[in-house]
C-alpha cells in the first residue's frame, strides 16, 4: 500500500526487503559517516557570489549539493516504515533556526532540478519568514494545539505514531512534522560547536541526518610534495542503512564531495533526473510545496 508521502517499492532486492524485518527500528540500522568538506571551496564560491550581488549562504551550498546528489541517486530519498521500504514522493529539508530568543524548525520543499540559486532563495526566504516572532509555521501551530491539553499529550503522540505506522498520516500532518523529511540538517558552527553524530528518529521517515561543525584546520601533502595547511568543515552524518547498501552510500558521498569542491556546476539544472526504478505505480506524482 502506498502512503501519502511515498510509494511502496516493488521488485526490489529481496535481501534489502528482508533487512527491515531484522532491524525493525531506525536506530537499530544507523550507520555513521564522517566527511571533511573543503571550507575554502565553499567560502570562495560564497565570496564570488557576493561580488555578483548574491548573498549565498553556506547552508545553501550544502543543501544544493545534497539535492543534486539525490537527483542522480534516488535511493537516498527512500525511507522505511513498518518494515516496508518506500520511495518518497517529494524532497524536503528540515533544519533548526533561531527565532528571537527561541528556536524553530523550518521545513522547505525543493524540485529535484532546482539550481543553487533557487535553493538559496528558498532557504533565505524560509529563514527570514520564520525569524518573525509573530509568525507561526504549521509545526508551531499543531504543537501549540496539542500542548493546550497536557493530559492528552501522551495519548495523542501514541495515536499519531500508530496511525503513521499502520496507515500513513495525511499529508497535511506530514507537512507539519519535522520528523518526516528527506534530510534533517543542523549547522552547529552557528553556535560555535563541533559536529556531532546526531541520532535519527524512530518516528517519522527521516533517513539521513547531517550535522555541520565549526571550521577546523589540518596539514596535508600538496601535489608537489610540500606540506600545507588547509581548512575544512566537518560533517557528521547518520544514515539508515536499510535504504541502500554501504557501497551505494560510499559512492554517493564521494560524489557529494565533488559538488562541494566545485559549487559552480550547481548553477545549471541537471541534464536529467534519475528516478527510482522500483516505483511501479503508474504516473507517480512528485509533490512540490512552495
Amino acid at each position: 500500500m502506498n502512503r501519502s508521502d511515498g510509494y511502496k517499492l516493488r521488485s526490489a532486492d529481496p535481501f534489502y526487503e528482508m533487512i527491515p524485518y531484522i532491524m525493525k527500528q531506525r536506530n537499530d540500522a544507523v550507520n555513521y559517516v564522517s566527511l571533511q568538506i573543503d571550507r575554502d571551496a565553499v567560502q570562495n564560491y560564497v565570496n564570488d557570489c557576493k561580488k555578483r550581488g548574491i548573498n549565498m549562504k553556506h547552508m545553501s551550498v550544502v543543501i544544493a549539493a545534497y539535492l543534486r546528489l539525490v537527483s542522480q541517486n534516488p535511493y537516498l530519498n527512500r525511507f522505511v516504515v513498518n518494515k516496508k521500504i518506500y520511495a518518497r514522493n517529494h524532497f524536503c529539508v528540515t533544519f533548526v533556526a533561531l527565532k528571537g530568543d527561541t528556536e524553530t524548525v523550518i521545513k522547505l520543499y525543493f524540485n529535484l532540478d532546482d539550481d543553487i540559486f533557487e535553493v538559496n532563495r528558498k532557504v533565505t526566504e524560509g529563514i527570514e519568514k520564520n525569524q518573525d516572532v509573530q509568525e507561526e509555521n504549521s509545526m508551531d501551530i499543531i504543537l501549540k494545539k496539542i500542548m493546550q491539553i497536557p493530559f492528552l499529550v501522551g495519548s495523542t503522540v501514541a495515536l499519531l505514531k500508530w496511525w503513521d505506522k499502520h496507515f500513513s498520516l495525511p499529508f497535511k500532518l506530514v507537512d507539519a512534522s519535522p520528523f518526516h523529511s528527506s534530510l534533517f540538517i543542523t549547522n552547529l558552527a552557528s553556535i560555535r560547536l563541533d559536529a556531532v553524530y546526531h541520532h535519527i528518529y524512530n518516528f517519522g521517515t527521516t533517513s539521513i541526518f547531517i550535522a555541520m561543525g565549526k571550521t577546523k584546520e589540518k596539514l596535508e601533502k600538496a601535489s608537489q610534495g610540500e606540506i600545507k595547511q588547509s581548512k575544512y568543515i566537518p560533517l557528521k552524518i547518520s544514515t539508515d542503512e536499510r535504504i541502500a547498501s554501504g557501497y551505494y552510500f560510499a559512492k554517493c558521498f564521494r560524489e557529494f564531495n565533488r559538488y562541494i569542491k566545485n559549487p559552480k556546476q550547481l548553477e545549471e539544472k541537471p541534464d536529467h533526473i534519475v528516478k527510482d526504478p522500483h516505483i511501479k505505480t503508474k504516473n507517480p506524482k512528485f509533490i512540490v510545496k512552495e
